[in-house]
């Protein structure tokens, strides 16, 4: 019995930009949609990172398929992780984009 082939996918220069982009993009939709904005174009990239990996989790666990995939990352499941993740950060760090409940207290 032989080892299956690996077939390992290239990896280029524009593939990774295209990625980084579609990931920042999606990671401050998910940002603006929640509201919660703390960060900046670090932050965005970041958060749409872990969203394509918490997203690409969250389909496969529910065997959901692939929506719009665009450089080999599906944008919709990366907004949607990325939505997850920022949620949970404002849950966590506090706060939103109107300053929460800390305004009211006075």
């Amino acid at each position: 019995m032989t080892t299956p082939e690996v077939i390992i996918p290239s990896f280029t220069l524009p593939s990774i930009v295209i990625t980084l982009l579609v990931a920042a993009l999606c990671g401050a939709l998910a940002q603006l949609i929640v509201g919660y904005t703390r960060g900046g174009c670090l932050a965005s990239l970041l958060i749409g990172m872990i969203g394509a990996l918490l997203g690409g989790w969250l389909a496969a666990q529910l065997r959901l398929p692939n929506i719009l995939v665009l450089a080999g990352i599906d944008v919709v499941w990366t907004f949607i992780g990325g939505a997850i993740f920022v949620a949970a950060l404002a849950v966590i760090m506090g706060g939103s984009r109107f300053g929460g409940f800390r305004r009211f207290r006075r």
